[in-house]
């Protein structure tokens, strides 16, 4: 449902910039895909996605072939961007464990992204990257690696029953790939002179504004899991 509504906000987005984008077409390739991926793995999701891109690009024809570029682009960015990313949340589901690791993957995403508010907005004084997100301080990435990193190693021994080193290596990764996400949709919507995705959550814009982080970390956690258990 979230990538459903973020999908919906995105399309608005490409409208205001005058490239217009299916909304509906892009839900329902959402669906496919993660249906694909409950039943076949990221072998479903890789095919239903290699199935999905081209039906898309082909009904994108019917408009002509003005703006065509821009619209075939815009497209493809919203399907890897939200569905095939978002697949990855299902593969950590769909385990044995899927629910002892999705809890994990909730844990280090939200010790990335609450501490690397509060101690920004304490102590933060340092942009990190002025031209794209001037409100994210070095020294809130500083309390992110550190509160993420112990949160990976207290939830991987506690959650997963595995080596709290493997939790605080994967805590680190979290924080990198967490925080690109969030540059990444904060230099979509500097692109598209747009200060939020949607207004869905008040005081904290659209669904797309609250799970960036998540949906950009999610295939890190995945193969980060996939390698602890060749390790273990």
């Amino acid at each position: 449902m979230a990538v459903c509504l973020g999908i919906r906000e995105i399309a608005r987005a490409f409208a205001q910039v005058e490239t217009k984008i299916s909304s509906n077409a892009l839900i329902v390739a959402t669906i496919g895909l993660s249906a694909a991926t409950w039943q076949g793995g990221v072998a479903g999701l890789a095919v239903a996605t290699a199935v999905a891109l081209p039906i898309l690009l082909i009904s994108l024809l019917r408009n002509g072939p003005e703006g065509f570029v821009a619209r075939a682009t815009a497209t493809t960015l919203v399907l890897v961007y939200l569905p095939f990313l978002a697949g990855f949340l299902i593969l950590l589901g769909n385990e044995s464990n899927g629910l002892a690791q999705v809890m994990t993957f909730v844990i280090l995403v939200g010790c990335n992204d609450t501490f690397g508010y509060f101690v920004g907005v304490l102590i933060g004084k340092h942009p990190m990257a002025p031209k794209i997100s001037p409100k994210k301080s070095v020294e809130g990435l500083i309390g992110s690696l550190i509160a993420t990193t112990i949160g990976g190693a207290i939830a991987f021994h506690y959650i997963l029953k595995d080596d709290w080193r493997y939790g605080a290596a994967a805590g680190l990764l979290i924080v990198i790939t967490a925080t690109s996400g969030d540059l990444i949709e904060s230099a979509i919507k500097r692109d598209m002179a747009i200060k939020d995705m949607g207004d869905l959550l008040p005081g904290h814009g659209g669904v797309l504004d609250r799970i960036d982080s998540a949906i950009f970390s999610a295939p890190a956690m995945y193969m980060a899991l996939e390698l602890v258990k060749r390790l273990s």
